[in-house]
């Protein structure tokens, strides 16, 4: 091999090797983004089948306690609305508007004799009724992911109380998460308004006679004022979902 062929195999100041090796690196770059983009679409489906497969649970312990099932759906887009009249932000509110309809999901282990009675319970069975919560955070789960984190702390805690009279940990004030206190005013708007087993709906102006008697003891008292003074526009975002009937598919992919 002659000098001249040689020196033709080495490159000029390492340039070829260096623009080789940024081509490979570049192609390394593209693949860790693929499977990046990969794991997390991956993630994100497996995230949705364990939503999907909560909200059917929640939905038959709902099934338990209402005919129609749509109780649980106006929780999520009432409480969106609520929160975003507290100042919540937009991400902030639509993942609430996801959790809320789990909030019950724990009555799915309370027996049908004691969830269904008509009448007052017997300190044995409120007892066995006050462990609804207790089940709801159990069966969500320790989750890494928000949503549920947020489903769980709702779930444990939308039946605690203002004065700390509630259950099941006596939380009171602004220990209350803020996810259970906005939960626990819409629930109990929305069940007084719709038809139970044991009763027939009160009107809507009887509904905010009494919510507005719970203001200091069993609800924040802001998170009533807000609730009062947009109550028109709350009505209508109900009578909406009632009107419009939306799916599971529609409460998770809304803007």
């Amino acid at each position: 091999m002659t000098r001249h062929s040689q020196q033709s195999l080495i490159p000029d100041g390492g340039n070829s090797f260096s623009e080789a090796a940024s081509q490979q690196m570049e192609r390394l770059v593209a693949d860790f983004g693929r499977m990046y983009r990969e794991r997390n679409d991956a993630l994100e489906e497996v995230a949705r089948a364990h939503h999907d497969a909560l909200f059917r649970l929640a939905m038959a312990a709902e099934l338990k306690d209402d005919d129609t099932g749509v109780h649980i759906i106006r929780m999520g887009y009432l409480s969106e609305a609520l929160a975003l009249l507290l100042g919540q932000t937009k991400e902030a509110a639509r993942m609430l508007r996801k959790a809320a309809p789990m909030h019950d999901i724990g009555k799915i282990g309370i027996p049908d004799d004691v969830l269904k009675k008509p009448g007052s319970f017997s300190p044995e069975e409120r007892v066995t009724m006050n462990q609804h919560p207790i089940m709801g955070a159990e069966l969500l789960g320790r989750s890494r992911i928000p949503l549920f984190q947020m489903a769980a702390e709702l779930a444990l805690s939308h039946h605690e109380r203002w004065d700390g009279s509630g259950y099941p940990s006596q939380l009171s004030g602004e220990a209350i998460p803020l996810s259970g206190r906005i939960v626990a005013v819409v629930d109990f708007f929305d069940a007084l308004t719709m038809d139970r087993c044991y009763r027939p709906a009160f009107s809507d102006d009887v509904a905010l006679s009494m919510l507005a008697l719970q203001r200091g003891f069993a609800f924040d008292p802001h998170i009533v004022d807000v609730f009062l003074a947009h109550a028109d526009g709350l009505i209508a975002v109900r009578d909406r979902v009632n009107q419009t009937n939306p799916t599971f598919n529609d409460l998770v992919e809304a803007d």
